[in-house]
């Protein structure tokens, strides 16, 4: 997807009861009520909440956000209804999102000002992303896709329950109602999926009609005569793509193989989706592996073209500040962090926001000066400020997500897996002895390089694929300077909680040494007085060398992870996108991810259960297919 800046919502609070938008000379809802237009056109159009009754869970999308009063409204009647279905998954098009600032002075009913202030609370970045919000423990997800509904028709890997067709008037917004986006909502129709809009148009109805739903007039809400309710009932049910299929979508427990940041977040994320799960791992606990390390950084990256790296980092990073926000607190955290510009000078750097539109919550272009004085050390240039990054304690984040799924994981330590074969629909796990460690019909293999031997079994081309590095971390305890904030460059630096700091990292490609190396110290103190501008040597520095830690990190050739199912073994059809390969039923990867463990988990874990529950993904399609294990057999038969 090409990215495009977003421009906030103008808007006109001058009449409190009808907020306006000059931009298209319209209103954002009846001056009779948003929550009671919400609950007559969209809520009973949509023959709500009765449809959702009892069920796993119910999917709206909504064709613009506006104020949120009609998300509002629905969590609501969601929150007030005891047959409700068990998860709501809203997702909502907005190419012109509200500033926070603006959100907060939205007139609501008394009745909704608990959910309005929980939704301000969370209120994502300006940011063309998919963001994901989630309340109610989870129970209620809201999917903001900030940007053009063209765009966004397009890249949504979704089944929607019901639509609720919003937005500005025709007249005013035609690209809103045309027929490539009422087209692209048959697309994304479950059986029986419904649809209501308060507007009558012609394009509109015929648009329906064309996408394969029946639709008919109803009384409108106060003045308006008339809405639209419509029903999916085409002559012929579209299949879905094969590699779009739910992996295991009668799965009720997982086995999940890796006990570190992956498979911890895995459980976490399944969990959400109502899946049970077993963590085994070879080692007597969890994150002991390349997860162990006494710290670590996540943040966001940018490039000038706003390429798939960029993009699918910042909504990594995205997503995994808003997981810290709803997990137990950490034995610390560090908050914001600075990276070092190498390439371009601060206009540069200004000039390249600029044009990419990226608010200052998400990063802010600083002067060496200012990214001094909020590093507290004499940086050598200018630097990337991301507000919500910064530094924590991996082993930490891996308890916290673990203690957050609850009583829904147990574990299995001390447990080698020697082999992995399938029988029929379910897969067997067997030890160096050949005894039988558990049989599942949902395998996921989050072990990191140690899981390599075991993946190789099931794809030996992808796992040729993959490389092993070693890294090297130091902590010494300096006379000098420490940083105030994480600091990343040409290697990074963390402050530690007892007036020393952790440096590094190296990075060899098999090299299966585990010995801390002197010259990789020596390495990693360059780095720091480079980060920190401070005279003289590394090897000066080598006797305030207090220790290290060496780990291996699994990494594929195009530096992002492999999250999805296997390619099915032995097809010859369609491979020239990802969507088309069909995949093997009950298994699916979340590995591979490098150096960016923390950054990537929790995003990565949550595609993962969307993608084997059949639950919409959140994340766009072209970065779906960036991540998934397929892509390789893709770029072979291009």
């Amino acid at each position: 997807m090409k990215t495009q800046p977003i421009a906030p919502a103008q808007i006109d609070f001058s009449d409190p009861a009808a907020p306006s938008a000059p931009a298209f000379q319209d209103v954002y809802h009846s001056r009779a009520g948003a929550l009671e237009q919400a609950r007559h056109v969209f809520l009973g159009g949509n023959g709500l909440p009765e449809r959702w009754a009892q069920k796993p869970r119910f999917v709206i999308l909504e064709t613009g956000f506006g104020l949120g009063s009609n998300f509002l409204a629905t969590w609501q009647a969601w929150r007030q209804d005891t047959q409700r279905c068990q998860t709501l998954i809203f997702i909502s098009i907005e190419k012109h999102p509200l500033r926070k600032e603006d959100l907060a002075q939205v007139q609501r009913p008394d009745t909704l000002a608990d959910l309005a202030q929980q939704l301000h609370a969370a209120w994502p970045p300006l940011t063309p992303n998919l963001h994901r919000l989630a309340f109610e423990g989870g129970r209620v997800q809201l999917l903001l896709a900030f940007g053009d509904v063209h765009l966004w028709m397009r890249e949504l890997v979704a089944e929607v329950d019901a639509f609720y067709l919003d937005g500005f008037k025709p007249a005013s917004n035609a690209e809103m109602w045309d027929g490539h986006v009422l087209k692209a909502l048959g697309r994304r129709a479950a059986a029986g999926a419904t649809a209501a809009s308060w507007s009558v148009a012609p394009q509109l109805r015929e648009g329906l009609m064309a996408a394969g739903f029946s639709q008919e007039r109803q009384r409108g809400f106060a003045n308006k005569g008339g809405m639209c309710v419509a029903r999916y009932e085409p002559r012929h049910q579209a299949q879905k793509p094969a590699g779009r299929e739910a992996l295991a979508p009668k799965a009720k427990h997982a086995l999940i193989l890796g006990a570190g940041l992956a498979g911890a977040a895995c459980a976490w994320a399944l969990t959400a989706q109502g899946i049970k799960s077993t963590l085994i791992d070879a080692r007597p606990g969890p994150a002991q592996a390349a997860s162990g390390n006494p710290g670590g950084l996540y943040h966001g990256t940018l490039n000038p073209d706003d390429g798939l790296h960029a993009r699918f980092n910042r909504a990594a990073a995205l997503a995994t500040a808003e997981t810290l926000r709803s997990l137990p607190a950490l034995p610390w955290r560090q908050q914001g962090l600075l990276r070092l510009e190498q390439a371009r000078e601060l206009a540069q750097m200004q000039a390249l926001l600029q044009r990419q539109g990226l608010p200052p919550d998400y990063v802010q272009a600083l002067s060496q000066g200012e990214a001094a004085a909020l590093s507290g050390l004499a940086l050598p240039g200018p630097a990337w400020f991301y507000p919500s990054g910064g530094a924590l304690p991996p082993p930490a984040y891996a308890q916290a997500l673990l203690q957050a799924a609850g009583s829904a994981v147990s574990t299995q330590f001390n447990c080698r897996v020697a082999r992995i074969e399938s029988i029929g629909a379910n897969w067997r796990l067997w030890d160096e002895a050949e005894h039988l460690i558990a049989e599942t019909d949902l395998l996921v293999l989050a072990g990191g390089h140690e899981g390599q031997v075991l993946l190789a079994q099931l794809d030996s081309g992808l796992a040729a694929r993959l490389s092993v590095m070693r890294g090297q971390l130091s902590h010494l305890s300096p006379a000098g300077p420490r940083p105030k904030l994480p600091v990343a460059g040409l290697g990074y630096a963390i402050a530690d909680r007892e007036q020393g700091l952790w440096c590094g990292a190296t990075s060899q490609m098999d090299d299966g040494e585990p010995q801390l190396r002197s010259a990789d110290h020596e390495r990693n103190l360059a780095q720091w007085l480079s980060l920190s501008s401070q005279a003289g040597t590394a090897a000066e520095l080598l006797p305030q060398i207090q220790g290290g830690r060496v780990g291996w990190r699994l990494a594929t050739p195009d530096r992002l992870p492999l999250v999805g199912g296997l390619p099915l073994p032995g097809y010859a059809g369609r491979q020239d996108q990802t969507r088309f390969i069909p995949r093997r039923p009950g298994l699916a990867l979340c590995t591979a991810m490098g150096s960016r463990g923390i950054a990537w988990a929790a995003l990565c874990a949550q595609v993962l259960a969307a993608q084997v529950s059949g639950a919409p993904i959140p994340l766009e399609a072209s970065l779906l297919d960036a991540v998934d294990p397929a892509r390789f057999v893709m770029r072979e038969q291009r």
